[in-house]
């Protein structure tokens, strides 16, 4: 949790994030992705000054937990001084024990975001997901938190200004905007209308820009112009036989099929998945993990 140091910004965490995208939908299936279509909506985490602390949080868990269709879990919200936003003991169950930093007894807004989060490991937990590596699996964490409709909250807990700051969560505010955006897409959801934060609209409009520039790399047809040309020479060199590959910025590659015409492999837009096709014109192409349908210029 920042809390008045600095934030860090970009998107250095990206190719961890769309891994994390990829996983969910292969441990959990197009399907269940589906049944998340329906963000949290922003009453049903609601927490104002009058509530009573204890009571708040424990409504706030359950309402998350019911998000997540936890049904048999329970959580024992307390608070307590600690470094991190939030801690979660993840035993069998069905009870689990979530602690949170001393901060939000009076920042209690943010509350719902640090549930959130900590639900999801519980979530994983019970799915058997996880990344190697205590980074890489928060990264997971924060990115299942988002693309399955409570990580709004983690991007609106983001405020800074020239004398203070807060972010919760290990992604950066882009990245967190750029899986809100890729969510936005998938189910037609616009999310901006429930942040309270003013950074979160800057960070989520960064993100929506770079989720976009996903849809719009060859061989897709809405790739543009410089893009199209440094396929159709990277094409041209594969069909040759040139010695090389195209260059490491590229999401496209080639490799030769002897009973075939050339195919090229480049990831879904939507999950990130590899997609692998025959060089050969206009070819519709359609992710088997996702379903999502793609329009290609090979």
């Amino acid at each position: 949790m920042a809390n008045g140091g600095p934030v860090e910004h970009g998107f250095p965490h990206l190719e961890t994030v769309r891994e994390a995208i990829t996983a969910l939908y292969r441990r959990l299936s197009y399907d269940t992705v589906r049944t998340f279509s329906a963000s949290v909506a922003p009453a049903d985490v609601a927490f104002c000054d009058t509530d009573d602390l204890y009571l708040g949080a424990q409504r706030v868990a359950r309402e998350l937990v019911r998000h997540y269709r936890l049904p048999d879990a329970r959580l024992i919200v307390s608070f307590r001084e600690m470094t991190h936003a939030a801690n979660v003991e993840l035993a069998a169950g069905p009870e689990y024990f979530v602690e949170l930093n001393d901060r939000f007894r009076t920042h209690r807004r943010d509350i719902g975001a640090a549930l959130a989060h900590e639900v999801m490991h519980v979530y994983l937990h019970r799915l058997g997901l996880s990344f190697p590596g205590t980074r890489a699996n928060e990264i997971l964490t924060d990115t299942a938190t988002t693309y399955l409709g409570a990580g709004w909250l983690l991007l609106d807990a983001y405020r800074e200004d020239a004398t203070s700051s807060q972010k919760l969560g290990y992604l950066t505010p882009e990245e967190f905007g750029y899986v809100l955006a890729k969510r936005a897409s998938v189910f037609g959801e616009d999310p901006s209308v429930w942040f309270t934060s003013p950074q979160a609209y800057t960070a989520y409009a960064k993100g929506v820009a770079r989720a976009r520039r996903d849809e719009q790399q060859p061989p897709l047809t809405a790739a543009g112009w410089a893009g199209r040309r440094r396929y159709a020479r990277d094409r041209r060199h594969a069909q040759d036989r040139h010695p090389g590959a195209p260059g490491a910025s590229a999401p496209y590659s080639f490799t030769p099929d002897a009973h075939g015409p050339l195919r090229v492999s480049f990831p879904c837009p939507t999950c990130h998945q590899r997609i692998r096709v025959p060089v050969r014109g206009r070819v519709r192409a359609r992710c088997g993990l996702c379903r999502t349908v793609l329009e290609c210029d090979t």
